[in-house]
């Protein structure tokens, strides 16, 4: 029934002066569509079989994948997926304006040439890490703290600077998703035609792995680190990203705790059961002048199986139509979106 209901949001309608009849779905022509646009938990770093444009050719290195969670939603009535993602983002990238990454301009920008010929129906947002949190700078800070056991741990620092980085970045987020909204209104969409999501992050690691992978085998962090990170760091972004979803009118669903369980090295000998990928070091990159530099970008990424359970929890939120939700693990093992209480 959820999923008939979503269909019905997509294909709801409002009534306009001078138009009797009310449009069904959203307006132009071409295949109904859930657009994806953010940074690298967007276009699928971590997932592999990246499409050799975005593998580094002509210096582009967005390492978009089929295996992305966009690829993987299923809702009735939509029949193509479009990812927009770029490795790296930062939420200007995301935005109009001139801002690039890797090569790739304005993914606002590409979303204006996308909807002449598509009909969008979902666009999903995740970005803001890049930006003052640069949660990718702050594992690397957390990877030194490892190898120097004798100096502070890199959540030291980051407990008196996460709440300022992550509330310096709410602005940015709210005005990339702005962005989105009025390249839509300005090819004649109304709130109604289409569903605006902002998404947050699901922490990567955390403090209950097996002691013989917190080395460079897998996961080389501190515990303190890794506690920090999945217990504060991610629920402090999150409530950050939640508030830019608020300001810019969007649907929030919350990732906090979708990787529970699931996270870098918690399988111990089993790495099936991870959705986040350990330390991974493409050795046939090092010989590259061109991509050494690139070489551990799939590091502590969802991985595969990582999106394909987000993909379920995202097709669970899109069909339900309206509020906000939460990704986490139900009986059956897989994520569910659990929608939120609100307060009377």
């Amino acid at each position: 029934m959820a999923l008939l209901a979503g269909f019905f949001v997509f294909f709801g309608s409002e009534s306009r002066p001078g138009h009797p009849q009310p449009r069904q779905g959203p307006p132009g022509t071409g295949p109904l569509t859930v657009v994806a646009m953010g940074d690298s938990t967007v276009s699928g770093e971590g997932a592999g079989q990246y499409t050799p444009a975005t593998n580094g050719q002509g210096g582009n290195w967005c390492h978009r994948s089929p295996n992305a969670f966009v690829e993987k939603i299923a809702v009735p009535g939509v029949t193509a997926h479009v990812n927009l993602g770029c490795s790296g983002a930062p939420a200007e990238q995301v935005a109009l304006g001139d801002v690039k990454q890797w090569t790739e301009g304005s993914q606002a920008q590409q979303l204006a040439a996308l909807v002449k010929d598509h009909r969008v129906a979902a666009v999903v947002i995740a970005v803001g890490a890049n930006d003052e949190p640069k949660f990718s700078n702050q594992v690397t800070e957390c990877f030194k703290a490892w190898f120097d056991p004798g100096g502070p741990p890199c959540s030291t620092a980051l407990k008196q600077s996460w709440q300022s980085k992550v509330d310096a970045m709410v602005p940015k987020v709210a005005k990339a998703v702005s962005d989105v909204k009025t390249v839509l209104a300005q090819a004649g969409y109304v709130p109604a035609d289409y569903q605006l999501i902002v998404q947050s992050y699901a922490a990567p690691i955390g403090p209950d792995l097996p002691e013989d992978l917190r080395t460079l085998n897998g996961c080389p962090f501190r515990v303190e680190d890794l506690r920090w990170i999945s217990q504060t760091g991610i629920g402090v972004l999150s409530s950050g990203l939640k508030a830019a979803a608020q300001q810019s009118g969007a649907r929030f669903l919350d990732l906090a705790k979708a990787g529970v369980k699931h996270e870098a090295c918690s399988g111990g000998a089993n790495p099936a059961t991870e959705w986040f990928t350990r330390l991974t070091l493409q050795l046939a990159d090092l010989g590259r002048t061109e991509r050494a530099g690139h070489a551990l970008q799939e590091s502590f990424h969802p991985n595969a199986a990582g999106h394909a359970a987000l993909a379920q929890c995202l097709t669970e939120f899109i069909a339900a139509g309206d509020g906000n939700a939460s990704c986490l693990a139900g009986a059956d093992g897989k994520l569910h979106a659990a929608p939120e209480v609100v307060a009377r």
